[in-house]
């Protein structure tokens, strides 16, 4: 693999690995903005480890006061870890179920309040600045369903947060009598977060080996550390990869994985949108896509296939063998058990670290993510002046779209629906008739969930994405308790402002507006699609 080599050369030369464990924020930028404030991540199991006996008593305390559902109450780097978590380990036996809330569409949001019963449910709400829009409104829908279930008295029992020190959202935990505010160590982006309080909480009070988690983790700081030589270095060798390749013109890096940590993707996905795709340049990670045979892929490709001992990867492995034996390349990371988890949430962390280095970008800041956001909050607020609630309809169409794709390019599908296991079907198959049809690689997304992890790469990395955005008729919308906008109007807005800020990237762009959230009115869709 030249690419690799000669990138771990330039590595060693540069003396890159040991500058990063000096936190010499030279190493990405010569600005330091955004980036000697953002480094905590590299030794934060310290100081998880350290407080490990207060998750424990405070999961006990939890657990024995009769709660049976927990509910993350979150976006992008504080929803993602827990979810991979909750769909990978899952809750031990005796403990309180895992949900994880990111979405502000009315019908998501009424399938985990069917979910649950509030007298007997925590919600913890994660915000590493406080101040995040969907956390806010979710809190404030579910501390209504609560106090009318419990009191008033009794609801801030039912709480929890996890965020910065000193921000709003430990302001409001203290004012409203919340069970506890976890103050997370404040040098840690949202996406580098799931070690910390962000991801570890949810996982002892659903009863998760914590402490196994972190020793995976730190086994794999050591094999990352300083000392180690550059080309046995695990973080080093996979951002080597990941670097040289996209920088070679292979910047669709597609991650396969054995069954059980199908979800993994979900996090990884975030994690290197968000930290590399700026400046006109990135990685593109394409997580979740059917696995088909060569005759499917480009030129722009490389495999990472996350192999687990003991599980079903008989077709998996047969999939991924022929795939190498066409040219393609392929990364082999071998885990013996989900607990490896803990040590790979590390390894990609400091392999995005380092593919940031070598491609000179600041791999832990977000500059294209706000745009989006300010035109949803002028359509709120022109919403609460005039009443006019933010229309959707079809703007060109799926065929026309691709009619456009070109070696080299993606194609995003953005839906604003909510996930079923019906709908991810659906939209499998439409994105196996792309691959199958135009050789071109395909991301999914559910809105407005990825505009916090992929949104930034799609407006600030090449322009080869070709944008497909779903969204449907609301049948039926839930209002926000102190708010003049329903979640309905949000969702609605939030798509608006996304398309918008496309539109003004000068990306290639189509909505397809559903008269329902039916998984049919899609299989139509992928029917109708040349």
């Amino acid at each position: 693999m030249p690419d690799v080599r000669s990138t771990i050369e330039e590595l060693r030369q540069n003396d890159v690995i040991s500058r990063i464990w000096r936190r010499d924020h030279t190493v990405w930028k010569s600005d330091p903005t955004e980036l000697a404030d953002r480094l905590g991540w590299l030794d934060v199991m310290d100081f998880t480890s350290n407080h490990l006996p207060e998750l424990e008593t405070f999961s006990n305390d939890v657990r024995e006061s009769g709660i049976r559902h927990v509910v993350v109450l979150g976006m992008g780097g504080s929803s993602l870890g827990p979810e991979v978590l909750r769909r990978t380990l899952g809750s031990a036996a005796g403990y309180p179920e895992l949900i994880v809330l990111d979405s502000t569409v009315p019908t998501w949001v009424q399938s985990v309040t069917d979910a649950i019963d509030p007298a007997r449910t925590l919600f913890l709400v994660s915000s590493k600045s406080g101040t995040t829009l969907e956390p806010n409104s979710f809190y404030s829908y579910f501390r209504g369903l609560v106090e009318q279930a419990v009191g008033a008295e009794g609801a801030g029992e039912h709480f929890a947060a996890v965020t910065d020190p000193g921000t709003a959202l430990e302001e409001l935990a203290r004012r409203e009598g919340f069970r506890k505010a976890f103050a997370n160590p404040p040098d840690i982006g949202g996406r580098y977060s799931v070690l910390s309080y962000f991801g570890m909480v949810p996982a002892a009070l659903t009863g998760m080996d914590v402490r196994k988690l972190l020793d995976s983790a730190g086994d794999m700081r050591l094999a990352c550390g300083a000392d180690a030589p550059v080309a046995e270095n695990p973080g080093a060798l996979l951002g080597g990869a990941m670097a040289g390749y996209a920088l070679n013109g292979r910047d669709k890096l597609t991650l396969v994985t054995s069954p059980s940590l199908h979800s993994f993707g979900l996090w990884v996905e975030q994690l290197i949108a968000e930290s590399t795709g700026k400046e006109g340049k990135g990685i593109v990670p394409i997580a979740g896509e059917p696995l088909l045979g060569p005759e499917a892929y480009g030129g722009d490709r490389l495999f990472v296939y996350m192999r687990i001992e003991d599980d079903d990867n008989g077709r998996t492995d047969d999939a991924i063998d022929n795939i190498e034996a066409s040219g393609q390349p392929v990364v082999r990371l071998d885990l013996k058990d989900r607990y490896d988890i803990g040590g790979e949430f590390y390894r990609w962390e400091f392999a995005t670290a380092v593919a940031g280095a070598v491609m000179k970008i600041n791999p832990f800041d977000q500059p294209d993510v706000q745009q989006a956001k300010d035109i949803s909050v002028g359509m709120l607020e022109d919403f609460k002046s005039t009443g006019h609630a933010p229309e959707l309809e079809s703007i060109g169409s799926v065929d026309a779209l691709l009619a456009n794709a070109r070696p080299g390019d993606y194609l995003a599908i953005m839906a604003y629906v909510l996930q079923t296991p019906e709908m991810d079907e659906a939209l499998s198959e439409l994105r196996t008739r792309v691959m199958r049809r135009y050789k071109i690689a395909t991301t999914l997304g559910y809105g407005p969930r990825f505009l916090h992890s992929t949104g930034q790469l799609h407006k600030g990395g090449a322009n080869t994405g070709l944008f497909l955005q779903i969204t449907s008729r609301r049948d039926r919308d839930l209002e926000i308790p102190g708010e003049e906008f329903s979640f309905g109007v949000l969702a609605d807005a939030q798509a608006r402002g996304d398309m918008g800020a496309l539109q003004s990237s000068g990306r290639r762009v189509a909505r397809v507006h559903l008269e329902s959230e039916d998984p049919e009115a899609l299989r139509r869709l992928t029917a109708e699609t040349s």
